[in-house]
């Protein structure tokens, strides 16, 4: 296989961001940026994502069988560039974002669109990252977007034409 060809190719696909988060009740918390995420079931509504398995969130996930989904709005680059990196609790913030905790016990940021909260119900552990698959518990919107949903959402190319994930 040529490896351009195929880094290419998959780079391709198209991929929303989003801020996957999970919380324990003895005080844990992990966040980090992801968009390799979709949704695969209407009834019961079901999304996968997928989730470095070397991770703090991977463990969390794991350990607590739940986690959300923090939709990233259009103008919301620098939250997406501040998850990159392993996350800073502090009090009720998260890299400097305030949230509130969840019915899940997941941390939810207050300044995104919208949320989706989820148990986790299966999991596919292979490579360098983990499919889970998670039943939507809880989900709620912030700010209703004008048109269609799909396009309120930050998209990895909105973040240049240098940083790409996957391939």
């Amino acid at each position: 296989m040529d490896s351009n060809a195929k880094k290419t190719a998959l780079r391709m696909i198209p991929y929303g961001l989003y801020v996957l988060t999970a919380g324990s009740e003895d005080g844990r918390v992990a966040a980090a940026t992801v968009n390799w995420v979709t949704q695969a079931s209407f009834e019961p509504p079901l999304v996968v994502v997928g989730v470095k398995a070397d991770s703090e969130t991977h463990a969390l996930i794991k350990d607590t069988g739940s986690f959300a989904l923090n939709v990233l709005g259009k103008e919301q680059q620098s939250l997406a560039f501040a998850f990159f990196k392993p996350a800073q609790v502090e009090g009720n913030t998260i890299s400097g974002e305030p949230f509130r905790t969840g019915k899940s016990g997941a941390p939810l940021l207050e300044n995104t669109p919208a949320f989706v909260e989820c148990n986790l119900v299966g999991s596919v552990e292979k490579g360098d990252h983990s499919v889970f698959v998670g039943e939507v518990v809880e989900a709620g919107v912030a700010v209703q977007p004008p048109g269609r949903p799909d396009l309120a959402t930050l998209h990895l190319s909105d973040l240049g034409e240098k940083t790409f994930y996957g391939g």
